[in-house]
């Protein structure tokens, strides 16, 4: 393991013991605020086994949203989204617990949101401290770029802000033959140093942790001996497609070679037993959901129909043409929220306060209720609960020719969520379309149990907070 990711997984490592203390301290602390009110004390083994269920959950649901992320992109006030949701969900699981099968066990009737509430204010500001203050003694990895050409200057570009750089400090840019310097780095720092024998010394005495390859050109222009040798003393080198991937959660398509599609990790084949645990585990959850929403669906169906469809004689369904695993076509079924004749002069992209988008529409969207008949698509399998949002084929045979690799996201079933709604949620463009795929392709090489699971639950935060379409 290299001394970068042993050092982020001790900073992890570090976190989650400190959090696991607090949580079960606080939990435990909060007993005797709810004895001050009631009067009324607890067994001590029911208390404990309280404590420590409690504190294993909140562990298991802040792994689940992503708070021991090495990398974490999110403001201060999307982690204490993030805290809340964890915090909320283990509640949820706690509750169901004592009140079924573990009622003997159950304590106070206050005892879970004094301790729910407690919690959420100590991990909130632990995370401020060791966010905001550099606590913890770990600190930010020194990054040094070679290159500050064209390629170089996409870290200017899509790296700007404070919180695109928590996890490193960036030292500056080592100009180099080749590089495009009219498009390339025009406000960041530039280190003028020789990239041979020296250079060591310049990345030992400036304390560099890890080295990005960024030039234009890279033939004739790399000491690859200096570079071997570097990372043999333990320094991070790392190409920069890997850096903006990691670094961002998404694939930068429009810098993609074919040796590092053929090279890197990921992209794997799916297999018949994978396909079919697949398909159960989508159908196992699209049962789960459907047995609490379709009154939901019901009363939404009405609505729909009172709405404008007894007027119009229009379904409450809109039924269409996407395109699926390996390019198949199907039917994706939805709650009609636009209006019966919104296409009629041809397919268009959908836009941010489309005017199509009927007045019940704009609610459905929002709290993505009218993505629901969807899971007749899950049951078919014909689409899975995550995965790239599946296209019109009008649009794909566009964005094929007009988008490298635009073709691969098709190499898995598509989702009813995806990581690119989370991170992009708008596509009213070719543009837009190649951002997309950018999340989309990262997925596609990074899908696994955790990744979806992550998905699923930040999706679940996305519709709490009414923060979709």
């Amino acid at each position: 393991m290299s001394a970068l990711n042993k050092k982020q997984n001790k900073r992890s490592n570090a976190l989650v013991l400190i959090e696991a203390a607090i949580v079960a301290y606080v939990a435990y602390l909060a007993n005797f605020v709810v004895i001050t009110i009631t009067g009324e004390k607890f067994n001590s083994e029911h208390l404990y086994f309280n404590v420590a269920t409690f504190t294993v959950l909140i562990l298991i649901s802040a792994l689940s949203v992503g708070l021991y992320e090495a990398k974490l992109r999110e403001t201060f006030r999307g982690i204490i989204r993030r805290i809340f949701v964890s915090v909320a969900l283990s509640y949820f699981v706690m509750e169901v617990l004592t009140s079924t099968f573990l009622f003997d066990w159950r304590l106070h009737t206050y005892y879970l949101p004094v301790a729910s509430a407690l919690i959420i204010i100590s991990i909130v500001l632990l995370r401020y401290f060791s966010n905001r203050l550099g606590l913890l003694g770990l600190g930010k990895n020194r990054i040094l770029v070679i290159g500050a050409g064209d390629r170089a200057s996409i870290i200017e570009r899509r790296m700007r802000r404070e919180v695109d750089r928590m996890g490193f400090e960036l030292v500056g840019f080592v100009p180099i033959p080749g590089d495009d310097r009219e498009n390339g780095i025009q406000y960041e720092k530039l280190v003028h140093v020789k990239i041979d024998e020296n250079f060591r010394n310049y990345v030992a005495d400036n304390d560099i942790e890890e080295i990005v390859i960024a030039c234009d050109q890279r033939r004739g222009t790399l000491p690859i001996d200096v570079l071997f040798d570097l990372r043999v003393r333990g320094v991070e080198v790392v190409d920069l497609l890997d850096f903006m991937e990691r670094e961002t959660g998404q694939i930068v398509v429009n810098l993609i070679y074919p040796s590092w599609v053929i090279y890197s990790n990921g992209f794997n084949t799916q297999n018949y037993l994978r396909d079919t645990l697949e398909y159960l585990f989508n159908a196992l959850l699209a049962s789960f959901v459907l047995f609490f929403a379709w009154p939901f669906m019901l009363v939404t169906a009405f609505l729909i129909y009172f709405d404008d469809g007894r007027r119009t004689g229009s379904s409450v369904f809109y039924k269409q043409e996407r395109v699926g695993l390996n390019g198949k076509m199907f039917k994706i079924i939805k709650f009609r929220s636009m209006r019966a004749d919104a296409e009629k002069d041809g397919a268009k992209w959908a836009v941010k306060n489309d005017t199509r988008v009927t007045r019940l529409g704009h609610f459905m969207r929002k709290y993505r209720v009218d993505e629901l008949p969807q899971l007749l698509n899950v049951f078919r399998g014909e689409m899975a609960f995550i995965g790239p949002r599946p296209e019109r084929p009008e649009f794909v045979e566009q964005l094929i020719t007009e988008i490298p690799y635009y073709n691969q996201r098709h190499n898995v079933k598509p989702g009813l969520a995806g990581w690119a709604q989370l991170n992009y949620p708008y596509g009213a463009s070719v543009e837009d379309s190649m951002e997309k795929l950018k999340f989309d392709l990262y997925y596609v090489k990074h899908q696994s149990l955790l990744l979806d699971l992550l998905i699923l639950i930040r999706t679940v935060e996305v519709v709490l907070f009414g923060k979709g379409r």
